[in-house]
Parts: C-alpha cells; structure tokens; sequence
C-alpha cells in the first residue's frame, strides 16, 4: 500500500511540473489550514532562468466560510489527504486551475471578456445539462435548472474571473467559482476568492493569456511540502 501511495505522489508531481513549467504568470493564494477563510495571494513572474520573481506586494482574501477543500484543477490531487470540494459545501477550491474570462464592467484586461446581462446566471444545479456554467437565459429555449446564481447588479460582480475549477463539469463536484470584490474586508464566501476592487483591477491588468496563468490555492502547510516537486515558487 505505501509503495501504491508512493506511485501516486510521483505521478502526480510529473504531472504538476508539466503543467506547471508552460506557465508564465502564476496567482498563489496560501491560508494557515484547511478551515482558515482568510489568505495571503501573491503574484508571480517567471523570468528567461526559469525562476519566479514576486510581483509587487501580498494582497489579503476571503475565501470560503468553511475554509478550502480539494477541487478539480488541471492536477490531480486524489492522492493528497485532505477535504474534497463539494457543491454546497461553503469551501474554495484548493489545487491548481488555469483561469478563464473576465466578466462584469468593461475592464483593460488581455483575458477573455464576457459583459453581462439582466439575464445572466450562473447554473449550480448539479442537475442541469447547463451545470458549472455561465449562461444568458435569453439563448436557452429549454432552460432545466431549478436554481442558478444571478450576476448582473451584485455589487460583488462588478468585476470578476472565472476560476476553471470542475472542467468538464462533474455533477455535485462544485461549481461557478471566481476571484471576485468582496462584499467587505471580513465577509466570506460561498466558495469563491475575494478580495479588494483595486487589488482585482491590478491582477487583471496584468493577467495575459498568452502566458498561461495558473491560480494555485491550499493551505500553506501543504504548499511548502509540493512546492518543491511542482517546481512552484518558494514563499
């Protein structure tokens, strides 16, 4: 069984430094444990050397009420103790996850853009065919979700990014998660990253796609015993 366990960390780990080495810009949101709603994120440049330098200075976030659990990124952590992420659950996603568009008011952002409606929602029905996407209601003809997440005119969605966390969509795994403007400095979250107006605008002013951005989020514990092997900056 230990040589098992330790099969599975390898292969995990050649799977994060793949994932990993393409990335130029990585977004680094560390708490102090699982159960913990508040963090610390940082932000990285990787330079020609190959090593990453932090830019500018640590911006505090809220995460979930209930702290972090594993989510469904682009590594897979299956073999890593610790909470697993359910729809619900009052958890952010803890992993590694590329980040998708930038949603809300017309913002400067290299990322890909989505401006809202009155009609848009964010489906979080496991039950849905629409399940862990955002949608205008209007371009569905046979909408079959009996609850969804409205994001034109709440404040907190003046501006966000769409973390891809449980792509492609598993039923009951998580859903509709963002960084996004938190209500205030001590709110929480449902499950999703927030953080101050101004410190959202820096990161996407300086976000671009064409560098494969990553958002790695745990506990820092657990951070400091994979940085390494993922080839992730030291903090």
């Amino acid at each position: 069984m230990r040589i098992f366990a330790v099969l599975l960390l390898t292969i995990a780990a050649a799977s994060a430094r793949s994932t990993i080495d393409n990335c130029q810009q990585l977004l680094v949101v560390t708490t102090d444990s699982w159960s913990t709603q508040t963090g610390q994120l940082d932000l990285f440049d990787r330079h020609s050397d190959g090593s990453w330098r932090k830019r500018g200075s640590t911006i505090d976030v809220r995460l979930g009420r209930r702290g972090l659990a594993w989510g469904r990124g682009v590594i897979g952590v299956s073999s890593l103790p610790g909470p697993i992420k359910r729809e619900g659950d009052d958890r952010a996603p803890a992993g590694v996850f590329r980040l998708g568009r930038v949603f809300g008011s017309p913002a400067t952002t290299r990322m890909p853009f989505l401006a809202l409606s009155k009609r848009t929602v964010a489906v979080d029905d496991p039950g849905s065919r629409h399940y862990n996407r955002i949608v205008d209601e209007r371009r569905i003809n046979d909408p079959d979700w009996k609850h969804a997440e409205k994001l034109f005119g709440v404040d907190s969605y003046r501006l966000g990014l769409v973390v891809e966390h449980n792509i492609p969509p598993r039923p009951g795994a998580g859903s509709c998660i963002f960084l996004h403007i938190w209500k205030t400095p001590t709110t929480s979250t449902s499950g999703c990253t927030a953080m101050s107006e101004r410190d959202l605008v820096r990161i996407i002013h300086w976000l671009d796609p064409a560098k494969h951005p990553l958002l790695v989020q745990m506990p820092r514990p657990v951070y400091n015993t994979v940085a390494n092997e993922w080839m992730l900056p030291t903090l």
